[in-house]
């Protein structure tokens, strides 16, 4: 059983086909899919999958810290799958491909800050970063 797999079972979570599918399909990419990428690639394990159950499956795998929402350079919403700890995420601007690094303490001092001058208290944060991967990078100076 995989660690997705087992941390449905311990949640009481049933593992369906179209959360296999779903999952199946973000193990493959390498890029934050939007819900209506993630119903294209898993309807080819899943034929019947739906994409309103694409986005239950989604709000269950974010709950459960599977996922996390990313915002990508084309303005839309896409998942990605999350490690265990605290990262942010890093997406070529290029290609779109996403990578995750590790949050450290560096920004509580910010967050710290933040609340001192504005009086509120932040229970949570999104922090990506936008660059260009090293393989488009050297696409550029192959040129």
């Amino acid at each position: 059983m995989t660690a997705w797999e087992q941390q449905l079972t311990a949640c009481d979570c049933r593992i369906t086909m179209p959360r296999r599918a779903v999952m199946g399909a973000l193990l493959e990419a390498e890029s934050p899919l939007a819900p209506q990428e993630i119903l294209d690639r898993g309807r080819q394990v899943h034929t019947r999958l739906g994409l309103v159950t694409v986005y239950r499956t989604l709000e269950l795998f974010l709950r459960l810290t599977l996922v996390r929402r990313v915002h990508r350079e084309d303005g839309c919403q896409g998942y990605v799958l999350t490690s265990p700890g605290h990262h942010h995420v890093l997406l070529c601007r290029d290609c779109g491909r996403a990578v995750e690094f590790p949050g450290g303490d560096d920004l509580q001092v910010l967050i710290q800050r933040v609340e001192g001058e504005t009086g509120y208290r932040v229970d949570e944060h999104l922090l990506q970063l936008f660059g260009r991967c090293t393989a488009c990078q050297q696409g550029e100076s192959d040129a």
